[in-house]
């Protein structure tokens, strides 16, 4: 019977996350998470800490067992044949610990001799791979001069070495500093403008918005939204943006614009400038634009605060949070 709700799944599907869910005790960490990733997509799995996204990622790599349904990776399911499931993929899980006194070129002969590979094929794979990770002149260093950021370039390199098809990276910038996060953002953009099929959780929103094309919004262990970057950022309930007018509003000004169809907030945030919370997209920002004018108010800069994505990210962890 497994067998067959295996067969199920399109075999070329590179994720294919089924009814998942995973109690500790009488802790919901996971609750019926269903989630599928095409191929070549770069998906984004957001959320704040402690929303669920490392319990996901560790049952998909078979480091914990679900408590009820199935991942099944390339049409095949984790549980039932792990060898077989994790050949495709390369994963960083946490933080990444490597033996100080080797280099990167031992340290990828090491891996790659534990996968079985080739001499010749380890060779050119790990020339390859420190390449991508941009670790080139450090390839004969002691990986103990390394930064945390070096560090977390190197595992994305070994888990790139054997070619996987499916790279699952989980919180890759988590305790980087600001120079090591960028280090590691431009591999991970390199990698998904080269088509590659990624997984990679995080609690950043800007993080996923800079690199990949699809996003799903996790909290409490429940997903609450999930579609592309793009269509999301369209599609948020509301807006803010900050317009600056040349003479301060009056309070009547205020009023007015409150009362716009489609305006959720005012607020008056002083030196002539107003932030406007607004809905309806487009259409409600033309109809608060046509308020300004008919009251004879003069923008000088009209700018959104943040972004539409952020919005719905806040607006939906919010809600989450109320139930």
């Amino acid at each position: 019977m497994e067998a067959s709700r295996t067969e199920s799944v399109p075999r070329e599907l590179p994720v294919h996350l089924e009814g998942l869910g995973k109690e500790y005790g009488h802790f919901t960490a996971l609750k019926s998470l269903d989630l599928t990733v095409p191929e070549g997509t770069a998906l984004g799995f957001l959320g704040p800490n402690g929303a669920g996204k490392s319990t996901t990622i560790k049952i998909m790599t078979n480091l914990i067992r679900p408590s009820r349904g199935r991942a099944v990776l390339f049409g095949i399911e984790v549980r039932q044949e792990p060898t077989r499931a994790l050949a495709r993929i390369g994963a960083v899980i946490e933080t990444p610990e490597f033996y100080g006194y080797l280099s990167p070129l031992e340290t990828l002969a090491y891996v790659g001799r534990l996968r079985g590979m080739p001499s010749n094929e380890i060779e050119r794979r790990s020339e390859a791979v420190l390449k991508e990770v941009k670790l080139t002149e450090w390839a004969d260093h002691r990986i103990q001069e390394f930064s945390k950021g070096m560090k977390q370039r190197l595992a994305i390199a070994q888990a790139l070495l054997h070619e996987p098809e499916l790279l699952i990276l989980d919180e890759p910038t988590s305790g980087l500093d600001p120079r090591g996060m960028a280090e590691v953002r431009d591999v991970i953009k390199s990698l998904t403008g080269e088509g590659r099929t990624i997984f990679m959780s995080s609690h950043l929103l800007g993080e996923v918005q800079e690199v990949c094309d699809d996003v799903a919004l996790l909290n409490h262990g429940e997903l609450l939204v999930h579609g592309s970057v793009r269509d999301l950022s369209r599609g948020a309930d509301t807006s803010t943006f900050q317009t600056t007018f040349l003479r301060p509003p009056t309070s009547q000004d205020l009023e007015a614009l409150a009362s716009v169809p489609g305006v959720v907030e005012v607020k008056d945030s002083g030196d002539s400038s107003v932030d406007l919370r607004i809905s309806g997209g487009e259409e409600g920002q033309a109809r608060v634009l046509e308020a300004m004018v008919s009251r004879g108010l003069k923008v000088i800069t009209y700018r959104p605060l943040g972004s539409s994505l952020e919005q719905l990210y806040l607006d939906r962890i919010q809600e989450s949070d109320r139930l």
